[in-house]
């Protein structure tokens, strides 16, 4: 009996862990902007005129490529430009007439010494465009068409050198991956600081490279409707952040909490319920390649947490160095905070009119005689 009733429990606190992890993961709402600074869009019904504008911009399609993409495409520019000249150096022997196969005499000089077939011809044409030059096959001075497409391939060849070593050089070295090394609290907060109710959010620097310039602004994304009825699916709310140090020309050697400039239309018990996306972004120049960057992340109403404060992280050693804690970086304790900003306001109202006091009209003052009934 005993072995049956834990049995129940176990299978009631399976069912309990399994409904609320499936019930969090349907409530998880859409967002345009992921977590580590990705966009979750799709653009569906371009047409063809368009889709050719990403070829005349080839460079930055190109670096746009994923890695497997982009190094299909290098293997096959190199590939594909030795097997065409190869092919034309074949064409170049056979009109002519350099081949074994046509038998050409003891005197006879041909454009390319030791071409003989598509196989040599190929080996000629990528010796000649990585300029390689082992000498056994070389051209000579008695064939104008060969001395022509020798220049040709020449060119060709540093063109398509320069272009895709440029472009494998300027994906490794993008900003992009510098701005991995920015990272945001996984979380924001809700609580009072300066006397104020602010929604508060923690932003690290893991390189001791600074980030020059640094500016930091948001966008908050919500959903609105017009007075004339048109729906507004997205619609963008400028914000403003403010840091202790300032939002521009950031002195980002520590971690620094970042809170947006606005005013609280809501309460605790109603934030689960609102519907927005607070997007934040932090542009910079990188130091030490001087090249800009900039790092997004977002948070939705679930990761907003109200009466809640981040954990202190910065500490000083024995040694006199200044230690920052990255394991509470997100870390988070619940506070005394209002349920709403009216209550905050109201608190304070209250306290300052218990310190000021009123006059209350209704109250006369009257002078009583004192007299001595007491008799002796």
């Amino acid at each position: 009996k005993c072995h049956r009733v834990l049995t129940e429990r176990m299978f009631k606190h399976l069912r309990k862990w399994f409904g609320a992890h499936f019930s969090r993961h349907s409530r998880q709402r859409a967002r345009l902007v992921s977590k580590d600074g990705r966009c979750n869009i799709e653009f569906g019904n371009v047409d063809a005129r368009s889709r050719f504008i990403f070829f005349v911009d080839i460079w930055t399609t190109v670096l746009d490529l994923k890695w497997r993409y982009k190094m299909t495409v290098f293997i096959s520019a190199f590939l594909g430009s030795w097997f065409l000249f190869g092919l034309l150096w074949y064409v170049v022997a056979y009109t002519h007439k350099d081949l074994p196969e046509f038998h050409p005499p003891d005197n006879h000089t041909p454009c390319v010494e030791n071409i003989n077939g598509m196989t040599s011809a190929f080996l000629f044409s990528l010796e000649t465009q990585v300029t390689i030059g082992y000498g056994f096959r070389c051209v000579t001075e008695q064939c104008a068409t060969a001395i022509f497409l020798l220049i040709v391939q020449s060119i060709l060849g540093v063109i398509i050198n320069s272009f895709m070593c440029g472009a494998i050089l300027a994906k490794i070295s993008r900003p992009k991956k510098r701005a991995k090394t920015i990272t945001f609290s996984k979380n924001a907060v809700i609580s009072k600081r300066g006397g104020k109710l602010c929604l508060l959010i923690r932003v690290a620097n893991l390189r001791k490279s600074l980030l020059i310039g640094g500016h930091i602004y948001g966008k908050l994304l919500k959903t609105t409707v017009t007075p004339e009825g048109e729906t507004i699916i997205l619609d963008q709310t400028n914000l403003n952040f403010v840091v202790d140090a300032g939002n521009e020309n950031l002195f980002f050697i520590s971690p620094l909490t970042i809170l947006p400039l606005l005013f609280f239309h809501m309460a605790a018990e109603t934030l689960s319920q609102q519907d927005f996306e607070l997007v934040v972004f932090l542009d910079g120049t990188v130091e030490s390649t001087s090249a800009t960057c900039q790092v997004r992340t977002s948070y939705v109403p679930e990761e907003v947490l109200w009466g809640y404060r981040f954990v202190p992280i910065v500490s000083k050693t024995k040694e006199g160095k200044y230690r920052v804690d990255f394991h509470n970086f997100s870390k988070t304790v619940q506070v005394e905070t209002p349920h709403c900003a009216m209550c905050l306001y109201n608190e304070k109202d209250a306290r300052a009119s218990i310190k000021l006091g009123y006059d209350n009209p209704n109250f006369d003052m009257s002078e009583v005689n004192e007299t001595d009934d007491t008799e002796m």
